[in-house]
């Protein structure tokens, strides 16, 4: 159903999913969405605040769920209306526009969609738009204890900041520096501490100043009143920090950045997978061999104590609470899932990590990785989102790794790798054991699924 600004319309269902979608093409930004959960017209706190920094509202009801790229670029957000706390009254649907303004994009456009079945609830196209940085799109809000959706159209130019600000988000203006990329280099090995520095030479003897005796007051001191006793002041609870709105790109130049000093130390860190296909469809739509691909989010690890093993959707889906503080949250086969493939990481066991090699394998739709474009996303609790795009496969690989997160003196550090493993020439190795033999993991591998 196409929505004129201003026009709004019942939403049956109490699970939805709002596509931000543009046409993709040469020198077009990027764009970002957003929601902001409302009760008279502000939030509560920064917590109601969702967007690619912060993907979860702590209610369940409203998670950012990351990019879908392809002829149409998409990136999404679930609802649950189900969940929306009894105070929120409003979900605000915006977007901020990364790298230009809202009049260099073309057919921008909003979607609420039905989560179950996958119908179009509501459309709202956007036309017009100038040099706004920021839009609010649409909204979804309470009216006699049911839920409607707006179409709204309403521009800033501003940006995200300036847009989150108004509805009475903290943000910080200009945000502390974060760790930057490094350049394709090892990291540095600590410096060597300087030799001590030689004492001074002591310093001489002055003799004392002859004693002066002390002056006399011109007038003696008055007498002064008492001061009325004043109460202790009430404690200023401590203030919550501004919200940081930056992210991190790692590129074949600048592969490397330290979780650890992007404040990544705390917390679980979703690792997100989605890709696109030859044919530009990606993981949406019908499964059909060709026109989707079955791409797998997979990992091998390693920890401090010398175990090591895999994660992979035909096996393993590891644990968040015992060893390897690994999980795998679904196998999506069906070619239908907004949010791709997710691998959480429980970074309150940092100390307990040795490396963890992040990879994906392609098992059907597809001959091999040639055409095919990935884009990994970490979202780290509290700290940047870091994102890679691995692409420009020119072999016949089924495997592409795409990062290897190590533990050095202490220190979690990321790197992209972009490496497209060839298939193995001898047919006793498995695909997931050329990883494993590239990268020296140094595991037994036996055959569970029939595949090599």
């Amino acid at each position: 159903m196409s929505m004129l600004e201003g026009a709004n319309v019942a939403v049956p269902t109490s699970t939805v999913r709002v596509e931000l979608g543009w046409q993709a093409g040469p020198g077009m930004p990027d764009a970002d969405a957003a929601a902001l959960l409302l009760a008279n017209g502000k939030v509560r706190s920064d917590n109601d605040f969702v967007f690619y920094n912060q993907p979860g509202h702590p209610s369940g009801a409203v998670r950012y769920e990351g990019k879908q790229r392809g002829p149409t670029v998409l990136d999404v957000l679930s609802v649950d209306l189900s969940r929306v706390e009894p105070q929120i009254e409003t979900v605000v649907i915006a977007a901020s526009a990364d790298g230009g303004t809202f009049g260099q994009f073309h057919g921008l456009s909003v979607r609420l969609v039905d989560s179950l079945n996958g119908a179009e609830l509501a459309r709202f196209d956007s036309v017009g738009a100038t040099t706004e940085t920021a839009f609010v799109l649409g909204e979804l809000y309470r009216r006699q204890g049911n839920w409607k959706f707006r179409a709204v159209g309403q521009g800033y130019a501003s940006g995200l900041a300036g847009l989150a600000t108004d509805y009475g988000i903290s943000v910080d203006a200009e945000p502390a520096p974060t760790q930057q990329p490094v350049p394709a280099q090892q990291f540095a090995p600590q410096q060597q501490p300087a030799p001590p520095q030689q004492p001074a030479p002591p310093q001489q003897f002055s003799p004392p100043q002859q004693f002066a005796p002390p002056q006399q007051p011109a007038h003696p001191p008055q007498f002064a009143q008492p001061q009325q006793f004043a109460p202790p002041a009430a404690p200023v609870p401590p203030q919550a920090p501004p919200i940081n709105m930056s992210k991190i790109s790692l590129t074949k130049e600048a592969p490397a950045v330290s979780l650890t000093k992007t404040g990544a130390t705390r917390g679980i860190m979703r690792v997100n997978l989605n890709w696109t296909s030859p044919s530009g469809k990606g993981i949406f739509g019908k499964r059909k061999t060709g026109d989707a691909l079955d791409l797998d989010l997979c990992c091998l690890w390693e920890l401090q104590d010398g175990s090591k093993g895999t994660i992979h959707a035909i096996g393993n889906f590891g644990s968040l609470e015992h060893s390897p503080y690994i999980l795998l949250d679904k196998d999506d086969r069906t070619g239908a899932s907004a949010s791709g493939e997710n691998l959480d990481i429980n970074l309150d066991h940092t100390a307990a990590f040795r490396r963890i090699l992040v990879f994906a394998a392609l098992y059907e739709g597809a001959p091999d990785f040639r055409g095919v474009k990935a884009t990994a996303t970490l979202y780290p609790a509290g700290a940047p989102p870091i994102e890679m795009s691995v692409d420009s496969c020119t072999n016949d690989s089924r495997r592409m790794v795409l990062a290897l997160i190590e533990n050095i003196n202490g220190e979690l550090v990321v790197r992209r790798e972009g490496v497209f493993l060839p298939r193995p020439t001898d047919p006793s190795i498995f695909l997931n054991q050329a990883v494993d033999l590239a990268y020296g993991w140094g595991m037994e591998w036996v055959r569970v699924d029939g595949k090599a």
